[in-house]
């Protein structure tokens, strides 16, 4: 099994990562056992992959970091403080700093994308002024490459627009974190490679650490500087695309075929 820590002091480097997550577990009922016993870390400036079969705790793991699911058991570590013990104005503060792309967008139907991109900087910063809201809110729509789109519907947005437009809310507060939850899922090919691409260079941009969760190997290949797979409830293996798609294990294989 490949080591999935990517531990820095055997890259010279005695930097703690940003994200620690230690034997996580989270059981729903109580015989629907989905995190067990979940570890790894990502370090600052990294992008992780999280592959899996269906049911197999993906989205339920980037939940648990930002406490929209409670784990039941273990340390989940955001810039070194313990999301788990955490007040709820501690965890707030946590969530300023980190972003969330849900796999719908989840963008307000009632809402411009104006208006979406408004929300959550005025709910923020109470003070921000008219000029700021709307330079913040140009630079985000530059950024996913959609300016034109300001005074539309989500209605009116493609589902590959939708997907641009609750990427550029996520980026709106300047996050260090950003959690993408299926961002490719219900794309075709050439819109999944375009928000890969989007979600390098807001890497890049921004020089923000990443977790992906995602079924789309091309997305996974270009996103990922190291891939972790969860199998069972359990993380089977880890390491790069390359690593992995080599590997003896016939069930990581899968995933390449």
């Amino acid at each position: 099994m490949i080591d999935t820590s990517n531990n820095m002091k055997q890259m010279g480097n005695d930097v703690a990562p940003i994200i620690e997550v230690n034997n996580v577990f989270k059981t729903f009922g109580k015989t629907n056992s989905i995190l067990k016993g979940v570890s790894f870390i990502v370090n600052k400036g990294e992008s992780l992959v999280v592959l899996g079969k269906s049911g197999s705790g993906k989205s339920v793991l980037i939940k648990c970091m930002v406490a929209l699911v409670q784990a039941d058991a273990g340390e989940i570590k955001l810039f070194g403080k313990d999301v788990l013990k955490m007040t709820t104005k501690a965890l707030n503060e946590i969530r300023i700093k980190t972003g969330f792309l849900f796999q719908n967008a989840a963008l307000y139907d009632s809402m411009s994308v104006k208006e979406n991109l408004s929300f959550p900087l005025v709910r923020q910063q109470k003070k921000i002024t008219n000029n700021e809201l709307n330079t913040a809110i140009a630079e985000s729509l530059q950024q996913v490459g959609l300016a034109d789109a300001i005074y539309k519907m989500p209605a009116e947005l493609s589902g590959g627009m939708r997907k641009r437009i609750g990427l550029a809310r996520s980026i709106i507060l300047n996050p260090e974190i950003i959690l993408y939850d299926e961002p490719t899922t219900g794309l075709d090919t050439i819109t999944s490679k375009e928000i890969s691409e989007l979600i390098i260079h807001i890497q890049k941009r921004y020089n923000t650490t990443s977790i992906i969760i995602t079924h789309d190997m091309a997305c996974a290949k270009l996103t990922g500087n190291r891939i972790i797979l969860l199998k069972d409830g359990i993380i089977h293996a880890g390491g790069t695309y390359s690593q992995l798609e080599n590997s003896t294990d016939e069930w990581v294989r899968s995933f390449f075929i």
